[in-house]
């Protein structure tokens, strides 16, 4: 008897993606009623029983027999696949543009543990997000099915997607730069071999091998640890800087010629500038956790500033909603729309980069020491049960109303303070309260630190905030 309900482990269900440790909550029959249940809302949103849906995967080695197993899915329902092969979450991003796909999914564990893996959904060129996730959870359950006869076929679009990313660099009057990139093993290795070869300019490429196991260092450029190789190699090389990405290639960290971290924020800075030096009033969004200091160099530069929820796929969404040329996340996902699509590329943002420097009469380095000095928090995980981190971040925020103190209720609570600001908000992936801390000076951090203490104990939660912390230029 075929089955025709399924019921979806429900810590798999995320606000952005559908993520789960293969084989325990996330299984290759969760991988094919997906597949159904998303083919089934695009057939239904699209008026066609046999849509075009594109596909593609990272190199983890579950992604084969998930991308199997959801193509199966979608195609049971009547989708028409377009498999594009193995690359990076962006090039994904790309295919459903470059082949006027009605959909797509890429399977992906991004950034996490090599056991883990999930699915990157987009609805046409849109984010497939939030309620629409959680709705295919219903679908499965209830039965809501379509049963249709599918097909697939192999498109590589690899090639193509190199060729739009180089766009982004424009070679007249350009100065050779020496650039270390790192793959950290992940999806992006093979475009950033293609990429590193194509470009002016000396090139080195670190774990550019695709290796779900990733040997080396986990791919995540968001912590600074993951990038010591990196460093190192910018150092021996004296490179003018160095570039990582993380497992499937959608965010980017970067490090300068002096091995300094130029953290996700600084570089939308650098990037607003030059946009702005062209299209003044343009609206450029960053979410609640970036530096204060972006905001201001922002207005000062003629932009028009917007602090917005964390999330790549809401930020995309608000991107498309305000017309924004740029947007970008602490955490180094960043969004052009200015001579580009507006999701988040961190190969495209790699190419605008060394454009960017290519023609600027600074160094990288030379542009981080002028930013004003700052003292922040890392962010600080409070581990708080699912049911309660919300009301949490509610109560802080109903006291502090009673203040005169500044709130910005966007994603949580960001409070705005003598010397500097601090923000406690909800995580959206876990069960779990982030704070994060700016100040001006290390007495202001000091001060701020203590007053968020002050509200966690009043609700209840005793939390040490003295991690280490650091000053950044």
């Amino acid at each position: 008897m075929i089955q025709k309900t399924h019921e979806f482990n429900p810590s798999i269900l995320r606000a952005y993606d559908v993520r789960g440790i293969y084989n325990e909550s996330l299984s290759e029959q969760d991988a094919y009623f997906l597949g159904k249940a998303y083919a089934t809302r695009i057939i239904r949103e699209k008026n066609n029983p046999n849509p075009k849906i594109a596909i593609a995967r990272d190199a983890r080695l579950s992604s084969p027999p998930l991308s199997q197993k959801l193509i199966e899915g979608m195609m049971s329902a009547g989708a028409y696949i377009l498999d594009v092969g193995v690359g990076p979450t962006p090039m994904l991003y790309f295919s459903v543009y470059h082949l006027q796909a009605d959909g797509g999914i890429m399977v992906t564990g991004s950034h996490n543990p090599p056991t883990h893996n999930g699915f990157k959904m987009t609805l046409g060129t849109k984010p497939f997000f939030g309620e629409d996730i959680f709705a295919l959870g219903e679908m499965t359950k209830k039965g809501d099915l379509l049963d249709g006869t599918g097909s697939k076929t192999e498109i590589p679009v690899l090639e193509d997607y190199v060729t739009r990313l180089i766009q982004g660099f424009q070679g007249e009057n350009a100065k050779d730069l020496t650039v270390v990139w790192d793959a950290g093993n992940g999806a992006t290795g093979e475009v950033m071999s293609k990429l590193a070869a194509k470009l002016p300019g000396k090139h080195f490429t670190l774990f550019a091998e695709l290796d779900g196991n990733f040997p080396n260092h986990h791919p995540d450029p968001s912590v600074e640890e993951n990038l010591q190789d990196l460093i190192a190699k910018v150092k021996l090389e004296k490179a003018d800087l160095g570039i990582a990405f993380d497992g499937d290639g959608d965010r980017i960290g970067a490090v300068d010629a002096q091995g300094k971290v130029v953290w996700g924020d600084q570089l939308v800075m650098f990037f607003a500038r030059e946009i702005l030096s062209r299209n003044k009033g343009a609206t450029i969004i960053a979410d609640v956790k970036a530096s204060q200091t972006l905001f201001d160099d922002v207005a000062a530069n003629g932009g028009n500033p917007l602090m917005w929820k964390t999330g790549h796929s809401l930020i995309k969404a608000k991107m498309a909603e305000t017309k924004a040329a740029l947007a970008g996340e602490m955490s180094g996902h960043i969004f052009f729309a200015d001579g580009y699509y507006g999701y988040d590329d961190g190969l495209y943002a790699a190419v605008r980069l060394l454009n960017l420097l290519a023609h600027a009469p600074q160094s990288l380095a030379q542009m981080r020491e002028g930013l004003p000095e700052i003292f922040n928090t890392p962010e600080i995980r409070i581990d708080c049960e699912e049911s309660r981190k919300f009301a949490l971040v509610e109560e802080i925020r109903d006291r502090l109303k009673k203040t005169a103190f500044e709130v910005n209720e966007v994603d949580g609570v960001r409070v705005k303070a003598e010397g500097g600001w601090w923000l406690a908000r909800a995580s959206n992936t876990q069960a779990a309260v982030i704070i994060r801390c700016e100040a001006q000076s290390l007495a202001a951090l000091e001060r701020l630190k203590a007053m968020v203490s002050e509200q966690l104990i009043v609700s209840g939660v005793s939390q040490d905030l003295d991690a280490p912390s650091g000053g950044y230029h």
